[in-house]
């Protein structure tokens, strides 16, 4: 047992060294390398770890520079611990934790958009990694189609020096280097989606064409921009988190990230300004991300978002509160069996033993994963995760009744209640308008259906119109646990 918990800070790691690993690299000699966009939990959780790694092994050509963009309070926690954060990492054989160091400076852009810019700008940049979700990069996943009417293009538009958006500040920071006469760096999207590369390509290049073509074309043709596939589950950190952390370890830490024990990342080979050697701390550099990709957001991405959508709408709160219910485990299992498996492409992966894995990390009980973190951003996450393997089922005759519910789920989820008549707080982009929509037709999806950033020409195609209607009908009949059961065809429990 700690007895005198210490603040986590530059003064005070020499004292934390005698309880959780910390970083033996001198932080003050790493070079900024890499500018990361926008500095979240997963990212402190995944990508810094592995630039964290590379400096413990004396590599350090990689620092990070962490940029906000809209959480204020981060950065006040970040430089009151000098950069330093914990990384609580829980699994079933007990907990660990690990000071991190390698976040040498962060900066809110929003208030400190000339730090970043200089950041983007400076010759010792050779990477930009972004987590900015699906919604930042303004592309229909659907067309690969850069929309410029999205609002804050808008605004980056009339504003192209002072940038507020993520692919403003990369715009702009890349009209720098070309002025500067310095190579672009390398944009390296780390979000769930599938071929994420080329839609951060699409966004860049779009952002730039609408003010400078003559950058845009200089972007295209010698900037790069390679796909890659993330994985590591990481919860919302808890009261209870930090109470651990400082009990068990001795560190009284603002804002510590909780993970689990598995970790992933396998990346494109394709760099045009020098490449980390990331391959030394267990990256996996391949010449084609997509299938990986594809495997791994159309398994646990969408099998989140469909836990998320129904178990908030049974009364759970956690994951594996959910997982331990027989008909939504039979219902996470078939749908990945039945319904994804057979539409993913061939990959060097034994998916009955990948499936069996990510099952059992959806169901660990240390971990607890709150289901508000799986639901948030539904539209992006219905669009990007679920549709597509219902479009695809449709092309080829597959069966599509489970990941169609989920869909549902998300439709009744919407008008912001659970079963029980708790309250639902919605986080996503569209929140009012997709309200209202849900609302308005209450089990017939049609209006809900029609907006088109989510559903795309699917919400026109009557049997799925039908499909939807069917499960929000037997939802309001019988409970969503008794729709799935009965979607499952099989005797289960549902009293």
């Amino acid at each position: 047992m700690i007895t005198s918990p210490l603040p986590l800070n530059t003064r005070t790691l020499g004292r934390h060294s005698l309880n959780v690993a910390v970083p033996t690299y001198d932080r003050s000699r790493l070079t900024p390398g890499v500018v990361h966009l926008s500095v979240g939990a997963f990212h402190r959780s995944h990508q810094a770890v592995y630039f964290d790694d590379l400096a413990q092994r004396g590599c350090s050509n990689w620092g990070i520079t962490g940029v906000g963009l809209r959480r204020a309070a981060l950065k006040r926690a970040l430089d009151a611990q000098d950069g330093l954060y914990t990384v609580l990492t829980r699994g079933c054989d007990g907990d660990s934790a690990r000071v991190v160091g390698v976040l040498t400076r962060y900066h809110f852009a929003p208030r400190e958009r000339g730090a970043v810019l200089g950041a983007l700008a400076d010759p010792r940049t050779h990477l930009v990694t972004l987590t900015i979700t699906g919604s930042g990069y303004a592309v229909d996943p659907e067309t690969g189609t850069f929309n410029a009417d999205a609002p804050d293009v808008l605004h980056d538009v009339v504003h192209p020096r002072r940038p507020r958006s993520a692919l403003g500040l990369l715009a702009e920071g890349l009209r720098l280097r070309r002025q500067a006469g310095l190579r672009p760096f390398t944009v390296l999207s780390c979000d769930n989606m599938s071929a994420n590369g080329a839609t951060a390509g699409a966004a860049v290049v779009g952002m730039a064409a609408l003010n400078d073509p003559s950058l845009a074309a200089w972007i295209a043709s010698c900037g790069s921009f390679p796909s890659s596939m993330v994985d590591r589950i990481t919860p919302r950190t808890t009261d209870a988190d930090l109470a651990l952390i400082e009990r068990d370890f001795g560190i009284r830490d603002r804002v510590p990230v909780v993970a689990e024990p598995f970790l992933q990342w396998i990346v494109e080979d394709d760099f045009c300004d020098g490449r980390p050697p990331l391959e030394d701390v267990g990256v996996q550099f391949v010449r084609d991300v997509r299938p990986y990709a594809l495997t791994k957001t159309r398994l646990l991405n969408a099998s989140h978002a469909a836990l998320g959508f129904v178990g908030t709408l049974a009364g759970c709160s956690r994951l594996d509160e959910v997982m331990d219910d027989e008909v939504f485990a039979s219902y996470v299992r078939r749908l990945m069996d039945d319904e994804v498996v057979p539409l993913l492409p061939a990959v060097d992966i034994d998916l009955p033993a990948y499936t069996d894995a990510l099952r059992g990390r959806l169901a660990n009980p240390v971990i607890g994963d709150h289901l508000t973190r799986l639901a948030r951003n539904g539209s992006t996450k219905v669009h990007t995760h679920l549709l597509p393997s219902i479009r695809e089922a449709r092309a080829h005759g597959r069966p599509r009744a489970l990941l169609t519910l989920a869909v549902a789920a998300w439709c009744r989820y919407l008008r912001g209640q659970d079963e029980r008549g708790r309250g639902i707080a919605l986080e996503d982009p569209h929140a009012d308008r997709l309200r209202a929509l849900a609302l308005k037709g209450g089990d017939d999806p049609r209006p809900l259906l029609s907006h088109q950033a989510t559903f795309g020409s699917l919400g026109q195609c009557a049997d799925f119109v039908e499909d939807v209607a069917r499960d929000l009908r037997e939802m309001s009949a019988r409970g969503v646990r008794a729709a799935v059961a009965r979607r499952l065809g099989a005797d289960l429990a549902v009293g």
